[in-house]
This record gives C-alpha cells, sequence and structure tokens, in this order.
C-alpha cells in the first residue's frame, strides 16, 4: 500500500515530540525528588522573567526591637515604606485587606502566613496551610520558623528580604571644623542659587568670624546649617 511521504513524515516529527516531552517531565520529575530546592529557585525566576522587567521593585520586611518598641517596617503596603505596630506582635500576610500586610499576588491566599515576634526568640515566620506555600532560602515551611537578618522569604510568588535591627547606635557631633565648611560652602554657593529654595539669611560678620574660629554656633545654628546642606544635596 502507498503512503504519503508528507504523512510519514508528520508522524515522525509528532513522535519525537512526545518523546522530548516526556524526556522533560522525566527529569522534572527527577528535580522534585533529589533537588526541591533547585526547583524552587527555577520557578521563582520564571516568575520574575514574566513579571515587568521594565520597573524592578525590591520588597523587604525588617523587623525592628528598640528597647519597649516593636515593630516592622515594610514596602509591602500600597508600595510605600510604612512603620507597622501591632500590640499582639502579629503581622498577618495575604491578600485579604484585613491583613496588617494587605499585597496583591495571584499566588497568595487570602491568609497567607505571619510574622510573629517572640521575647527572646525574635521574629517567626508562620504558615497558614496556604495553597501554594511559604519558602525561607528555598526551603518550605511547615513549622513556625526563626527568621534571620538577610534571610530571602517568598509567599507564594512574592518574593522578599528580612532584614533584623535590634540595634540603636547614636553618632557622635559633628566637628566644628566639618561645621565650618559647610556653611562656608553654602554662603559662597548661595548667590549662584536659581530655584526658589527657602534660604536663611547668615549675617557676613557671622561668616567672617567662622573663618578665624572665633564663633561658637548654638546647636540651633548647627541645624540650620545642616538642613541648608543636605536640602542642597537632594
Amino acid at each position: 500500500m502507498f503512503k504519503f511521504p508528507d504523512i510519514d513524515m508528520t508522524v515522525q516529527l509528532q513522535d519525537k515530540e512526545i518523546e522530548r516531552r516526556l524526556s522533560l517531565y522525566q527529569i522534572f520529575i527527577s528535580l522534585y525528588e533529589r533537588h526541591s530546592n533547585l526547583l524552587n529557585e527555577i520557578l521563582q525566576l520564571d516568575n520574575i522573567a514574566q513579571s515587568s522587567l521594565a520597573s524592578p521593585k525590591f520588597y523587604y520586611v525588617q523587623g525592628v526591637v528598640n528597647k519597649s518598641t516593636i515593630c516592622i517596617v515594610t514596602n509591602l503596603c500600597e508600595n510605600q515604606t510604612q512603620t507597622l505596630q501591632q500590640s499582639q506582635h502579629i503581622w498577618t500576610i495575604g491578600r485579604d485587606r484585613h491583613n496588617g500586610i494587605c499585597t496583591y499576588d495571584k499566588l497568595l491566599s487570602r491568609h497567607h502566613a505571619a510574622i510573629k515576634y517572640v521575647e527572646n526568640q525574635g521574629f517567626l515566620l508562620i504558615d497558614f496551610q496556604s495553597t501554594n506555600g511559604s519558602f525561607v532560602n528555598g526551603e518550605p515551611v511547615y513549622q513556625p520558623i526563626i527568621l534571620k537578618d538577610g534571610d530571602r522569604v517568598r509567599l507564594g510568588s512574592l518574593t522578599f528580604d528580612f532584614f533584623l535591627n535590634n540595634n540603636c547606635r547614636m553618632l557622635p557631633a559633628l566637628a566644628g571644623d566639618l561645621l565650618k565648611q559647610i556653611m562656608l560652602q553654602k554662603q559662597n554657593d548661595s548667590h549662584e542659587n536659581s530655584d526658589n529654595t527657602l534660604q536663611i539669611p547668615i549675617d557676613s560678620k557671622y561668616i567672617e568670624n567662622l573663618k578665624y574660629g572665633e564663633y561658637d554656633l548654638s546647636s540651633e545654628q548647627k541645624s540650620d546649617i545642616l538642613d541648608q546642606f543636605f536640602q542642597r544635596q537632594a
């Protein structure tokens, strides 16, 4: 019986495509059984590739412990950095608007997970048996896990970095020479200023005395100098 060459070629191509897909499926199963962490990273990269690359967004959650104040600072809420305080020290995360951290992600459950502060332990991540799971550094979370500074957290396809801040350090006052340099530089540049920035008037005698170190700066004057300097740098 005569066979059309085109039909035979089509059948052969279909068989090869089926074999290729079966081979990929076997590789996928092998990765899932032996290297689940690597597979999670691959899937995460795929989610990032599908998202908008025009304006990548870096998300973070920072746990802050400062004396009696315990809070979270994050930009997950409405793409704005906010300080979130909660009397029970529990911050729920999910798509539902009643969550402490409400953010939309198609793979995020309505009540997906929570971050809880426990004294003498730190901040813990708790998964609410979510559909798409919670992961810390690629490892699935089944039980509450203590978050460490620099941990990478993924909830569904939402990824953010966790930072821990439990130290507050008071910096020393600026040296008089530096304050004089800032003052003199601002005075020299004030004549070239062409915008509508508010300028604080400075007495010429005050500047002259600064050159010779004869003027003692008050706290208010120091504050004015720094405000002017950093406003110019912005």
